[in-house]
C-alpha cells in the first residue's frame, strides 16, 4: 500500500456499515478504535451472535441515523480517556481512506456528547501510516452530502436484518418465512400476536412480550388471523408508531378484513367487483336483492374467511331463507351478484411491492362454487391479461398493502375483485407456480430497510 500521513482528524469511510463519510479523531493513546453508536442490541443465535446499532454520522443531526449490523467478534472491557470503564461489543469492519482499505477492529459505545463520531486507535493505523499530530485532514475530503441524496441508499451494504413474524400458527407460510429469511443471513423471530402488550405513551412507545420489551426490528411481517384482527392491528399500529417497517399496515389489514369496508374501498377507487348490497333492516330483504339482480345470488358474512360463511342461493326463495337465517343469528352479511361465467373458478394474484409476482387459477371441488384450496379446490399456474394484472395491482394499492393475495373472477365485462387478502398463504401458489414467493418478499424487505436520504436544513 502507498504511504499515508494522517493528521489528528481525518475523513474516513466504513463501507461495510453503510457509512460513506465520517470524521474520525486519531487517538494513538487508544489500542482499539471506537464508533459512537446508540440503540445497541444483540440478536441472532448464541453460536453466531450479531449486534444491531444506529449511528448519527453527522454531529448535531440526530435526525440522520444509519442502522448497521455486524457479527460480534468479542466483548471487551475498555477504559476511556476520562478513566471510566465499560463492557463494549467488538466488531470487525473495513476502513477506507484515499482509495485504500483494510480491516480494523471497532468497539461500540454510546458517547453522544463527543464531537467526533469515531476514534481511530493504534490497531487501525497500519504500518504504512504515519501521524502528523499538529495537522488536520491531510487525506481526501469526503462530504456529508451522501446522507442527503440517493447515494446513501446505493452505498448501503446488504446486512443481517432482525425480522419479526407476527403469527400464532406453525404452518407452511410461517415456516417458509423463517427458513428463507435465515438462509439469507437474517434473524427471523416468530411472535405470538396475542402475547404482545403495549406501553402507549408519547415519548417512548414500546411493545412488550412475555415480560420484556421487544427489541427494535428492521421489519415486521404480519400474519394476523381473522379472529384476532382488532388486537393484531393494534399491535401493528404500535410498531408503526415506533417507526418499524411493517410489510402490511394496520389500516390496510383492518379495511381488507371487513367485507363491507373492503368493497367500499374498491368502489371508491373504481375497481371492478361483483354488484354488492348491504342492509341492516329485515324489512329491506327484497329491496336488497333487487339492487343486486336476479338469482342466483351470493350471501356472504362480513367476517368470512377461506370460503366459510359464503352461501350460493340459486333461487329468490332460497336467498330469502338464507338472509332470514343470517339475520336470526344477528350476523352482518352482504349480498352479491353471482358471476355465472366464472364457472366456479377464480384467479389468485399475489402482489408484492406493486407487482404481480405469481398467479394461479383455482377451481372448486366437484359441486362446490367456492374455489378455496382449504375446501378441496385445486390450483394451476395461469397466464393473466394486462387488465387482470392492473386490477390486482390497483386493488392491493387501494389498501396500501405491501403484500396481498387478490382474488379475481373472469366476467364478461372484465376482471372483478372478489377479495383482497392481507395474509395470503404461500403453499398453494408456490406449489402451483414453482416460484420462490417468499424470496421475492425478502427482496422487497431488504430494499425497503435501506436508509432514506434526509433533507438538508436551511441556513439560519
Amino acid at each position: 500500500m502507498d504511504e499515508l500521513t494522517f493528521g489528528w482528524e481525518e475523513w474516513i469511510a466504513l463501507p461495510d456499515l453503510g457509512l460513506p463519510a465520517i470524521r474520525a479523531k486519531v487517538d494513538t493513546g487508544a489500542r482499539t478504535s471506537a464508533l459512537h453508536a446508540h440503540d445497541i442490541e444483540t440478536f441472532g443465535s448464541t453460536a453466531k451472535p450479531k449486534v444491531r446499532f444506529n449511528v448519527h454520522p453527522i454531529p448535531g443531526r440526530e435526525d440522520i441515523a444509519i442502522t448497521c449490523s455486524a457479527p460480534i467478534r468479542d466483548r471487551r472491557e475498555v477504559t476511556s480517556s476520562n478513566g471510566e470503564s465499560e463492557q463494549r461489543y467488538v466488531i470487525e469492519t473495513t476502513l477506507a481512506v484515499a482509495g485504500q482499505s483494510w480491516p480494523i477492529e471497532v468497539t461500540l459505545t454510546n458517547r453522544a456528547g463527543m464531537a467526533s463520531r469515531m476514534l481511530l486507535g493504534r490497531q487501525a493505523l497500519a504500518d504504512h501510516i504515519t501521524i502528523s499530530a499538529t495537522e488536520r485532514r491531510l487525506q481526501p475530503e469526503l462530504s456529508y452530502d451522501f446522507y442527503h441524496d440517493a447515494r446513501v441508499r446505493r452505498v448501503a451494504p446488504k446486512r443481517a436484518l432482525r425480522i419479526a413474524v407476527l403469527s400464532r400458527e406453525d404452518n407452511y407460510s410461517t415456516r417458509r418465512l423463517v427458513e428463507v429469511g435465515e438462509a439469507r443471513g437474517h434473524t427471523v423471530e416468530v411472535i405470538d400476536t396475542t402475547r404482545c402488550y403495549m406501553a402507549i405513551n408519547a415519548m417512548a412507545p414500546e411493545v412488550h412480550y412475555d415480560g420484556k420489551r421487544l427489541p427494535r426490528y428492521d421489519a415486521v411481517i404480519p400474519r394476523i388471523g381473522a379472529s384476532i384482527t382488532p388486537y393484531g392491528t393494534a399491535v401493528i399500529r404500535q410498531f408503526e408508531t415506533i417507526g418499524t417497517y411493517c410489510v402490511n399496515g394496520s389500516a390496510g389489514i383492518t379495511a381488507s378484513r371487513d367485507k363491507l369496508h373492503a368493497h367500499q374501498v374498491l368502489a371508491s377507487k373504481r375497481i371492478g367487483m361483483p354488484t354488492t348490497a348491504f342492509a341492516a333492516s329485515p324489512k329491506d330483504t327484497s329491496n336488497l336483492m333487487a339492487l343486486v339482480g336476479t338469482a342466483p345470488l351470493i350471501v356472504k358474512l362480513l367476517e368470512s374467511t377461506q370460503g366459510k360463511g359464503v352461501v350460493l342461493a340459486e333461487t329468490k326463495k332460497a336467498a330469502e331463507s338464507v338472509i332470514d337465517a343470517f339475520r336470526g343469528l344477528k350476523a352482518n352479511f352482504l349480498v352479491q351478484d353471482f358471476v355465472k361465467e366464472a364457472a366456479g373458478e377464480d384467479i389468485r394474484c399475489l402482489v408484492i411491492a406493486g407487482k404481480v409476482v405469481a398467479s394461479m387459477k383455482r377451481t372448486g371441488a366437484e359441486g362446490d362454487f367456492r374455489s378455496n384450496l382449504h375446501r378441496g379446490g385445486s390450483a394451476k399456474v395461469v397466464r393473466i391479461s394486462k387488465a387482470e394484472r392492473d386490477t390486482a395491482v390497483r386493488a392491493a394499492r387501494a389498501f396500501g398493502l405491501g403484500m396481498a393475495g387478490v382474488d379475481l373472477l373472469r366476467s364478461d365485462s372484465g376482471p372483478k375483485v372478489l377479495e383482497v387478502n392481507s395474509s395470503p398463504g404461500f403453499e398453494g401458489i408456490e406449489a402451483a407456480t414453482g416460484k420462490d414467493i417468499v424470496g421475492k418478499l425478502y427482496d422487497e424487505i431488504e430494499a425497503r430497510v435501506k436508509p432514506q436520504p434526509v433533507r438538508r436544513r436551511k441556513a439560519g
